[in-house]
């Protein structure tokens, strides 16, 4: 139901035998900014968020209705507890090395007639709210089944949309959807039907008229839980949790989610401020999840290189292979992913010679495989031996033997728990062989850097084998680069495998699709895309008919973080943001509009160390170039269209 007023509201709160004032429900951040109201409406609990003044979501409903008891409706407010939260982490595979969270929490307690409660959880930080409930165990059952969680957010009706559909079930290039690779809809209007009319994947991504920006995600989501997207929304502004579809996994297992007592959802979160900078830099899908387990080695991240991407499913030969370990090598990458159809195509015993002369080259191996079960038809290999902890054990034990660093695990099924739970048991198998994990054709990340010590990435992007694929995705690749920043990269890794330097795409550099953008684009995709392993989609040609100055920079750029800044932007029209390794800083830009950019930069941040700029000159080549700030730290800068800006103070 809508308030009348889109402002905080102070009004009394009714409930069965209990009167509170409103005021006693509200929790704001530790600045005082962003501040969120609980009411419950006739038995119907809600919130709402206010941010410097401005409604950002109008009273939206809360609640749960389980297989034991419904905790939506006839609610009896009953109690509150107040907390301050501070802690601070290190993790190096996320956009911010070190981070300090602080916090205020708010945990209210409800009851329903049946004289059953449940805790909503709210924690409230400068520009990041997270909420989840805790059912309570009340009586003899010891598990209950969650049929549907009422979470919504009820946006102002001036709000438009960036968003992208979640796709049906059992579709696609053999039955492989959903695989989070669909196109996003920039500027929207809310509420908008979704391609297929199942919802939108999370993150999504809202702008509030001239107020600001919402970012709607989830994090947490392990073994214990399904993952979830945003259902349709309406024209009046409201969207809701919403659970898989019942044909995810061939149709086989539930899409709702069981739990013991005391049940404990994830957290859905909201990052807003009046600009994109707390979109960009947030890393609240971190701050809400604890570790689920020790690292058996200290995990180290790097730089990748891989056949498939360019000379496709002929390139997986032993010869081809050591072609893609040396130019690893002359790159001074840390590894060599191995594509599919290994298995049958190269053979076991030579892969074993492989990584002994990867290990000659200080390049370790990263090995491909397919998840499959019973959930689609993807016919590469090696097949059935990470859908079983059977097979599991006896190939990462070989693994380990022979060197191997990490595995890319392709063609999940959807976002059942029962394929969450399966996510988990592949990390947790691997965390014992000490080896890294990335997700392909896979669900995006719910805070799974922090959970997990060895995940390395997910792709749940329409990545760079689909500029492969169709000239489309060449014709629209700058569109798409200037959005992901804002939305699917802001709350975790992305595997996207980029820098492009080929000018066709295709072995030979001579046929096949055609790169529309600059190559100083394709460089700033290194800094623009986070992911703590970056497969770059490099080919040994480019180390001669790439520009040498690319090169070199290819050599140098780092994949690990420890300070992301936004500068600025606008989705899907251009983004400027910087991140620093250890003392040097890399800012890169590009533009997706159809005519350049000219951008007056402040770079102080950098301080006085010289810097280098890379850009496009008027033939769209590469030009690198030593440059100096104004007095006050600016520096003029264009960007062409489909093209790139860097600059750096990190090259040697």
């Amino acid at each position: 139901m809508r308030m009348p007023n889109r402002t905080l509201i102070s009004l009394t709160l009714l409930a069965i035998g209990t009167t509170l004032q409103a005021q006693d429900l509200v929790v704001a951040s530790p600045d005082n900014q962003l501040q969120v109201t609980i009411v419950n409406q006739a038995g119907k609990p809600t919130y709402a968020v206010s941010y410097k003044g401005q409604s950002f979501l109008e009273p939206s409903p809360l609640g749960v209705t389980t297989n034991v008891g419904d905790y939506s409706q006839q609610m009896t407010y009953v109690s509150k507890k107040e907390n301050r939260v501070e802690e601070s982490y290190s993790l190096a595979s996320i956009k911010k090395s070190q981070v300090n969270y602080i916090a205020n929490e708010l945990i209210t307690t409800w009851q329903n007639p049946a004289k059953q409660n449940i805790e909503v959880i709210f924690r409230v930080s400068n520009n990041d709210i997270g909420f989840r409930y805790r059912v309570l165990r009340s009586g003899k059952p010891a598990a209950l089944v969650i049929e549907k969680e009422l979470s919504g957010f009820d946006f102002p009706t001036h709000t438009t949309t960036f968003l992208t559909p979640q796709a049906s079930p059992m579709i696609g290039w053999e039955r492989t959807k959903p695989s989070y690779e669909e196109e996003y809809t920039a500027d929207g209007a809310l509420g908008a039907r979704s391609k297929y009319g199942v919802g939108f994947t999370f993150p999504a991504l809202f702008r509030i008229g001239s107020n600001g920006w919402v970012l709607l995600s989830e994090t947490g989501v392990n073994g214990s839980y399904c993952g979830a997207k945003l259902s349709e929304g309406n024209a009046a502004g409201l969207y809701s949790i919403a659970f898989p579809e019942p044909g995810e996994n061939n149709g086989l297992g539930s899409v709702t989610p069981g739990m013991a007592f005391p049940a404990e959802t994830p957290w859905r979160t909201i990052t807003l401020g009046t600009d994109l900078k707390p979109i960009v830099e947030t890393t609240i899908a971190f701050d809400l999840v604890k570790p689920l387990m020790e690292p058996s080695i200290p995990y180290t991240y790097g730089r990748s290189v891989w056949s498939w991407i360019l000379w496709q499913d002929g390139s997986i030969n032993y010869n081809d292979q050591l072609k893609y370990i040396d130019l690893a090598a002359t790159m001074g990458y840390e590894f060599s992913l191995v594509d599919n159809w290994w298995d049958t195509r190269i053979g076991r015993e030579k892969v074993e010679e492989l990584a002994a002369y990867a290990k000659s080259k200080n390049v370790s191996l990263m090995m491909w495989y397919n998840s499959n079960g019973y959930w689609n038809d993807a016919p590469q290999g090696p097949k059935q031996r990470m859908n079983t902890a059977m097979a599991r054990e006896k190939e990462m034990a070989w693994l380990k033997k022979i060197g191997v660093k990490g595995i890319k695990v392709d063609f999940f099924a959807g976002d059942k728990q029962t394929t969450m739970q399966l996510y988990e048991d592949i990390l947790a198998d691997a965390n014992r062989y000490g080896l890294l994990v990335i997700f392909h054709g896979a669900t995006m990340p719910r805070g799974w850097e922090r959970m997990y010590p060895n995940y390395a990435g997910s792709e749940a992007v329409l990545a760079s084998e689909n500029l492969i694929f169709t000239q489309h995705a060449n014709d629209n690749e700058a569109f798409n680069a200037a959005l992901h920043p804002f939305i699917r990269n802001s709350t975790g890794a992305m595997e996207f495998g980029p820098v492009l330097l080929n000018k066709r795409h295709n072995k030979e550099n001579n046929g096949g699709t055609i790169r529309k953008t600059t190559d100083v684009f394709q460089l700033a995709t290194s800094i623009l895309f986070q992911n703590p392993v970056q497969v770059f989609s490099l080919a040994p040609n480019n180390l001669q008919d790439a520009p040498p100055v690319a090169i070199e920079f290819m050599k140098q750029v780092p994949t690990t973080w420890d300070e992301t800044r936004f500068i600025e932007g606008y989705p899907g029209k251009y983004v400027v943001l910087a991140r620093r390794h250890k003392d040097k800083w890399y800012l890169a830009a590009i533009n997706a509009q159809k005519e350049p950019l000219k951008v007056k930069l402040n770079l102080s941040f950098l301080g006085n160390a010289p810097l280098v700029k890379y850009a496009d000159d008027k033939n769209r080549n590469p030009v690198m170039e030593k440059v100096t700030a104004d007095k006050k730290g600016n520096i003029d800068v264009e960007i062409a269209t489909g093209g790139g800006v860097i600059i750096t103070n990190g090259i040697q």
